[in-house]
């Protein structure tokens, strides 16, 4: 059965959860027209609310797609990331031929940890992006799907034990072997394990795996343990939305509530997204 939530009277969208706290499907709008405020609003609150909203059947160009991140915020361009368009550096490609070159400078170092890419964007800056807009050009036949995982039901789900644990400590979000392959530098920077989302007012854990985290002021084998609890809570299905692409998708999201983790069982073939990154308000005072 269809469920339709939090719609005024007036309001074009129709919204359909995909699970109960993560993932919504939202028809009922044109994204490649300028937004009414009202409309505008309701889709940031459906982000917030579901953490990841999809959009199908989209005619987007990548102007279109430029224009529509526009209207939640400053757009963000990535040092690190293959650029899709020589008119603008807001548009990150996301392809298949990128990956040799992604996987040589993100090459594990001799004393790195193996882990699962469960991982969320710009979170090696000391103020991450808030948003993601990610678009469907190339897609194959089969396989490639998208995990978004709720962080504040990851949260939900550690023992109170390792919560005690985890209460205070700061993780290690480690970019810089990406960034030096482009000429750029920045220092390591650790965010809280355990985060307040300053709009929802949620606990989450907040992890990226493929940034070489270590909890800080614990020894290796402790902190290992304790990211070992997150990725559990990160792998488990009832805290997850896959999303299976299609010609004309659209993925919108929050990424501070949530991680992700790209499926790729696609083998050679081409597969191409193209991404725009929302940048967040200024947090912290040029002291």
């Amino acid at each position: 059965m269809t469920t339709v939530v939090e719609a005024s009277v007036q309001s074009p969208l129709a919204v359909r959860p995909l699970q109960p706290t993560i993932g919504a499907e939202i028809d009922g709008v044109d994204l490649s027209q300028p937004l009414p405020p009202a409309v505008r609003d309701e889709i940031r609150a459906t982000v917030l609310k579901y953490k990841v909203v999809f959009f199908r059947d989209q005619d987007l160009t990548q102007e279109g797609h430029e224009n529509f991140a526009g209207q939640f915020g400053p757009l963000y361009s990535h040092p690190g990331a293959e650029k899709a368009d020589a008119r603008t550096t807001a548009i990150h490609r996301i392809s298949s031929a990128d990956f040799d070159k992604v996987a040589k400078v993100h090459t594990p170092q001799a004393d790195d940890d193996i882990w699962d890419p469960y991982h969320t964007d710009t979170s090696w800056r000391l103020v991450p992006t808030w948003g993601a807009v990610l678009r469907a050009v190339q897609l194959p036949e089969v396989g490639g799907d998208t995990i978004w995982v709720d962080a504040a039901l990851a949260y939900q789900g550690l023992a109170d034990e390792v919560k005690e644990r985890l209460e205070g400590r700061h993780v290690t979000h480690d970019f810089r072997a990406a960034l030096h392959a482009y000429g750029h530098d920045y220092p390591v920077v650790a965010h809280p394990v355990v985060r307040i989302h300053r709009e929802t007012g949620e606990k989450i854990v907040w992890v990226n795996f493929t940034q070489r985290p270590t909890i800080i002021g614990l020894d290796r084998a402790e902190s290992r343990e304790l990211l070992t609890a997150v990725i559990d809570q990160y792998r488990k299905p009832e805290n997850q939305v896959r999303f299976t692409w299609r010609p004309g998708s659209v993925a919108f999201w929050d990424n501070r509530a949530a991680v992700h983790y790209a499926v790729r069982n696609y083998g050679t073939t081409p597969r191409l997204l193209e991404r725009i990154l929302i940048a967040d308000e200024p947090l912290y005072a040029d002291l």
